[in-house]
């Protein structure tokens, strides 16, 4: 397989299905074949991150989600933020995420600072 930019989803395909065949063989990492395989897989995630691109999650929605895995209610948030009605009001898209707000929600729900400043 030659390594060069992708251009189309022909090529995309064939890359594709090329990584498949070497993952398989398990190259050795620091080898040559371990190199042209980590050289095609960044090949991939350029063509990836250009053609199928990720929606950033709403914040709310990633608080709320956060929430649900952790077992959280708003009460406990309430603990963090003062009163149950802001939590709720803030849930309810009645009050604005504030920068120190997202900083918290950053902090202790591990929600990454680009969902919550979006």
């Amino acid at each position: 397989m030659e390594l060069k930019p992708i251009k189309n989803d022909v090529e995309y395909e064939c890359m594709m299905e090329w990584i498949d065949e070497q993952f398989e063989r398990k190259p050795a990492l620091n080898t040559s074949e371990g190199d042209y395989l980590e050289v095609a897989l960044l090949l991939v995630k350029a063509y990836e991150d250009v053609h199928f691109q990720i929606p950033i999650p709403d914040p709310i929605d990633a608080i709320k989600l956060k929430m649900e895995e952790r077992g959280l209610k708003s009460k406990d948030l309430a603990d963090w933020i003062g009163s149950k009605s802001y939590v709720s009001a803030l849930l309810n898209r009645k009050k604005p995420l504030t920068l120190k707000l997202a900083k918290l929600f950053h902090e202790r729900l591990g929600i990454p600072a680009q969902v919550l400043l979006n």
